[in-house]
């Protein structure tokens, strides 16, 4: 009987089912580490092998690191505001996004543009300093 687990970033999204298997031998394939250290999280696949031969049964795990390629942002968040946000591109482009807006009773159109031309001015400045 084979098991294969595939291990994803989010556990607590997919409704995992708890459990502790003991003694067991992991044979590991890494591709970033020599041998797996201690409170790494590594991505990749657990498969589950079972072998009985002449009235022995074995048991043991193997892990095979997967690629890191497909962790990578395309366009990574360098600021997270509450009105706008702003993308790093691949070219080294900025490129300002504004986040959904809520209207409703109260709403001042007058507020939320010179909230969100503050909140712009801000990232700014923090882009000038970094360069």
């Amino acid at each position: 009987m084979k098991q294969t687990i595939i291990i994803t970033e989010c556990p607590e999204k997919q409704g995992w089912k708890k459990n502790t298997e003991l003694c067991m031998d992991v044979k590991t394939f890494l591709r970033s580490d020599a041998r797996m250290k201690a409170g790494k999280c590594y991505q990749g696949v657990l498969k589950r092998h079972v072998r009985c031969e002449d009235f022995k049964y074995n048991e043991y795990m193997t892990f095979v690191e997967t690629s890191n390629k497909t962790c990578t942002k395309r366009n990574p968040r360098i600021f997270e505001g509450e009105y706008i946000t702003i993308t790093r591109h691949s070219d080294g482009s900025y490129r300002p996004n504004l986040r959904p807006i809520h209207i409703g009773p109260g709403f001042c159109v007058d507020s939320y543009a010179s909230s969100v031309g503050n909140e712009l001015m801000w990232a700014l400045e923090g882009l000038v300093e970094e360069r």
